[in-house]
């Protein structure tokens, strides 16, 4: 498990690196995004995975390595948002915003591990495919709970959701990692 670990993090820095440069270079703009759009974006990225998947081929130039690390990032920015809520000028300190991004990866690596733990590490025997599928079901799921007005009976709400995202998404990370491959083989 020490390795998964060290994958873990290993992975959730080239995350927070991405995350970092982009709020140098555009600041922290999605401040302004309602938890709905960010969902919507989050659809957007896994649907373009699992299309890349099917064709093997990107006509822009871009991976799925580089969709799974924004997957990763905004449902980190859905889990501001859904804490903070949207803000008007889509301002916040670019300290304020990494420290922000470290504590909810920080949660999401805690959760990763118990329930690591309880699933001895299933993941590792998953294709990265089947975290695309989840991670499009988990986005279902959350598109279902907003229209709800963010009410369940007796489901886990958004942020589990969002929390599951990013661990399914690094999972991804690890394995590409492990392979040094942009596309699947699976």
């Amino acid at each position: 498990m020490a390795h998964t670990e060290r994958q873990f993090r290993e992975a959730a820095m080239q995350c927070r690196e991405i995350f970092r440069k982009k709020t140098t270079d555009y600041g922290t703009a999605w401040r302004v995004l309602r938890t709905r759009s960010l969902t919507d974006q989050l659809f957007i990225k896994a649907k373009r995975i699992r299309t890349l998947e099917e064709k093997q081929v990107s006509l822009v130039g871009e991976g799925i390595r580089d969709e799974f690390v924004g997957l990763v990032n905004y449902s980190v920015m859905a889990l501001v948002q859904l804490e903070l809520g949207p803000e008007e000028e889509g301002t916040m300190a670019p300290d304020a915003a990494l420290e922000a991004f470290d504590r909810k990866m920080e949660a999401a690596f805690d959760l990763m591990l118990r329930k690591n733990h309880d699933y001895g590490e299933a993941w590792r025997d998953m294709r990265i495919s089947s975290y695309t599928d989840l991670i499009l079901m988990k986005l279902l799921r959350v598109k279902q709970i907003e229209d709800n007005d963010g009410r369940t009976l007796i489901s886990e709400g958004l942020e589990a959701n969002f929390y599951d995202i990013i661990n399914y998404a690094i999972f991804a990370l690890i394995k590409l990692n492990e392979t040094h491959e942009d596309t699947p083989a699976d």
